[in-house]
């Protein structure tokens, strides 16, 4: 197994369970934060599909990127301390599994990326025609009027108003050209109050850059995609979001009538809500708009002072910590550890073994000693060493793959010294290749 194939599999076996634990926690965090309205809410649901998206990627960093060295922490002074491990984390792919499992894992989840990625293209190519189909609307009377109204009361720079006739409702989209479509002769069918509650509606998605910041979501979920908590979680920012621009609008039309107007609108679809048009953003993006219209018009005691302070620092802790425990309890692909059934006459060169598997074979040698310079420098960092161990159990070779400078001959002499069981294949002892961390840190 290749060290790409490895990374995709560390990668994926980290995205499996640290997903469900930020859903889980964002899900906590979200309850806590709804007294204090739709917007910290939706900055919950923004940070836990961000998270789902990083941290499996964090998971693949060195265990020394990982650490955040305070001057003030537990790393300020004390004695020097030399840790030696066969492996950083918790190394998965040694308990038996053959190596074509793992590959056709690495297929599939490819497989299934790559879709997600052409489906996310594909989407795109269909808004560009969306905009070619699209005839530009010139507004004139009450309706120009309402317009520049909105404008003026929403200030989101420069906005084209068209009509597209494959959408069912109003949309948003754009980045540098931003554009409201409406389907054709929407306008004439409805009232003032509901051309109001559109327009101020869609504005609002505008001021907030909706349409560049779904676009930037969507594209940091694709690796993540596949997940089925990755897509509550868009779910849950589409929704607040929904719930943060319905607040927007209402300050500038008044909320007693946008949520009539609201509600009007929706009348006018019969039936469930159709499909709504990829990557564009509308007032009917969801399906909760009893949710909507009772944050609108229920009056809550606003959380203020300390207990505002108090749930927001409470939340933040529970992210970080469960952020923390995640990165602390990732797990390592190592390719290595997959069943090899090839018997000595067959393999060519030693057996790569996992790191994990071979931590208990030591049987003797010499500790590593910490450098009196290094110590003096406050120097600490992890030294990687690629070793092959003989059928005798001695070290053979050994090769510094990183690591400080200053700390680098310390491992090389200690790990020289080392003794191991031979280990063996099918009862015969075979040589094998593996990795050793020699970590070097100083505590209290």
């Amino acid at each position: 197994m290749s060290v790409f194939e490895s990374w995709v599999l560390t990668f994926l076996v980290n995205s499996i369970w640290q997903i469900p634990l930020l859903a889980a926690v964002g899900w906590v965090a979200a309850r806590a934060m709804r007294p204090l309205g739709p917007g910290a809410e939706h900055k919950v649901w923004v940070g836990v599909l961000i998270g789902e998206a990083l941290l499996p990627a964090s998971s693949l960093l060195p265990a020394d990127w990982l650490r955040i060295a305070l001057p003030w922490g537990p790393d300020a002074g004390g004695p020097a301390h030399v840790a030696v491990t066969m492996g950083a984390g918790t190394v998965v792919g040694g308990a038996g599994v053959p190596m074509n499992l793992w590959m056709m894992a690495a297929m599939a989840y490819g497989v299934a990326t790559g879709w997600l990625a052409l489906r996310f293209l594909w989407r795109w190519t269909r808004l560009s025609a969306l905009r070619r189909e699209s005839v530009t609307v010139e507004l004139t009377g009450e309706p120009a009027e309402q317009w520049a109204r909105c404008a003026q009361r929403i200030d989101a720079g420069r906005v084209h108003l068209a009509e597209a006739p494959r959408i069912f409702g109003p949309v948003t989209m754009g980045i540098f050209r931003r554009i409201i479509l409406l389907p054709p002769g929407m306008l004439t069918r409805i009232g003032e109050a509901e051309r109001s509650t559109i327009l101020a509606h869609e504005f609002a998605h505008m001021r907030r850059h909706d349409f560049l910041k779904n676009l930037l979501y969507e594209v940091l979920a694709l690796p993540v995609g596949y997940h089925p908590l990755v897509w509550f979680a868009r779910e849950r920012v589409t929704a607040s979001r929904e719930m943060v621009c319905d607040r927007v609008a209402a300050e500038t039309t008044g909320t007693a009538q946008y949520a009539r107007s609201l509600l009007r609108l929706a009348g006018t679809l019969t039936g469930p809500l159709p499909a709504r048009v990829p990557h564009t953003l509308g007032i009917f993006d969801t399906n909760l708009l009893e949710r909507r219209l009772m944050q609108l018009t229920e009056k809550r005691k606003e959380m203020r002072g300390m207990r505002r302070l108090a749930v927001i620092a409470a939340c933040a802790v529970l992210g970080m910590a469960t952020c923390g425990s995640a990165l602390a309890l990732r797990m390592h692909v190592d390719g290595a550890a997959a069943v090899d059934h090839k018997t000595p006459a067959q393999r060519k060169g030693p057996l790569t073994v996992s790191s994990s598997e071979m931590a208990g074979n030591r049987i003797g040698g010499e500790m590593p000693k910490y450098p009196e310079e290094a110590k003096k420098e406050r120097l600490q960092g992890t030294v990687l060493l690629d070793t092959v161990i003989g059928t005798d159990g001695g070290v053979k070779e050994l090769t510094v793959k990183s690591g400080p400078k200053e700390l680098r001959q310390s491992a090389l002499d200690a790990v020289r010294t080392w003794k191991y069981k031979p280990y063996l294949l099918n009862g015969d002892p075979v040589a094998v290749k593996t990795t050793i961390h020699v970590t070097y840190s100083l505590e209290k």
